[in-house]
């Protein structure tokens, strides 16, 4: 895994980090692939029980594609008649945010600076969003005559709602982490000195807690958006199904009879 993203597992947590501080953790294709394998790793990994996907330095989260790289690559596609530039979309952009959304665990993004484009789009497939209060959200797609990717045009409607994410979309524009938060986009707001603190301390509770139940949340919810109540109260008894049965629930059960806190498994 390439030095641009640093990827470590303790006790149930799996910490992933952008590390391209000098270039405003912008994804280049090395930094696009190992953040990519390490994100289906996380997801893969029964051993994780949560995932935390943070970023290095204090001015950005991810600003989104390295441009500088892309206009080499645009070129070069010219020049080749390949047209291969395009093709990040599905390599590497649409198996993140899949990892991401789809892993059978919570995925908690610390937002430490600008979330842009891709960048925006990594935040948003996250399930709970802890945003340091210097930081900034953009779409920027249509300021470089794209349309969305990474997700953006399924997370953010569902976020803020279909007319505030045509206003982003259509008029890209720097969302304060303030504006972020009163939207939606931000599920906790925090200084920027202490994000990565509370991050850690979010995500190792949730690294803790019914990992089974977390899973059928996360698969509730997604189903719901879809589908009718009357489909989704199906899926919810399914759910529940398997919820029931797994060693946390009994453990939860046994700990409230007992008054204790309970300690679970995973399982």
């Amino acid at each position: 895994m390439a030095d641009t993203v640093l990827y470590e597992v303790s006790d149930g947590l799996a910490t992933i980090t952008l590390n391209r501080p000098e270039a405003m953790n912008a994804l280049d294709v090395a930094t696009k692939v190992a953040l990519r394998d390490a994100a289906e790793s996380a997801a893969a990994d029964a051993a994780v029980r949560a995932v935390l996907l943070t970023a290095a330095g204090d001015r950005a989260f991810c600003v989104g594609q390295d441009l500088k790289e892309h206009i080499g690559l645009l070129a070069a596609d010219r020049e080749s008649g390949e047209g291969r530039t395009m093709s990040t979309v599905a390599e590497h952009y649409n198996p993140i945010v899949r990892a991401l959304a789809g892993a059978a665990k919570p995925v908690v993004a610390a937002v430490n600076g600008v979330a842009a484009g891709a960048g925006f789009g990594f935040a948003l497939a996250a399930d709970y969003r802890i945003v340091a209060d210097t930081a900034a959200f953009n779409t920027s797609f249509a300021g470089v005559a794209l349309t969305a990717d990474s997700g953006v045009s399924w997370t953010l409607p569902r976020v803020v709602g279909p007319g505030r994410a045509a206003d982003l979309l259509l008029f890209p524009r720097s969302v304060s982490a303030q504006e972020a938060y009163e939207l939606g986009i931000a599920n906790r707001l925090v200084p920027a000195a202490e994000l990565r603190a509370e991050a850690e301390k979010v995500a190792r509770a949730l690294a803790q807690g019914p990992t089974v139940a977390y899973a059928a949340l996360k698969e509730a919810v997604a189903y719901g958006l879809t589908h009718s109540l009357a489909e989704t109260l199906e899926k919810e008894d399914e759910l529940q199904g398997r919820a029931g049965q797994s060693e946390d629930h009994a453990i939860a059960v046994q700990a409230f009879v007992n008054k204790e806190k309970p300690k679970y498994l995973g399982r």
